[in-house]
């Protein structure tokens, strides 16, 4: 089963903390995104800090034209492959 974002919470230099239903959380810098294409809106009155979970997709999202996938932000907080996270998930569940 996918982990689900419970939280999300801006911090500075366009980084946000990211806290999941399975006790992962941690810090990931957006800074590779800033600036460019649609996120300049970030760079509009502190539009960054508008950040919240929508609880329709479990994305990340700022507004109805920017979101990001939760299930990469993950995978990426935790530096594993989805081809990992599968393998884990299969051993677990076999496990059981």
């Amino acid at each position: 089963m996918k982990p689900v974002l419970i939280d999300v919470k801006p911090l500075q230099d366009y980084h946000i903390f990211l806290q999941f239903d399975d006790d992962t959380k941690g810090t990931l810098s957006l800074k590779h995104l800033a600036h460019s294409g649609l996120f300049t809106w970030w760079d509009q009155a502190d539009n960054f800090f508008k950040v919240y979970v929508d609880k329709e997709t479990n994305a990340v999202a700022w507004n109805e034209d920017i979101d990001l996938d939760t299930f990469n932000l993950y995978l990426k907080l935790k530096g594993i492959s989805f081809h990992e996270w599968q393998h884990q998930n299969e051993t677990a569940y076999a496990a059981n």
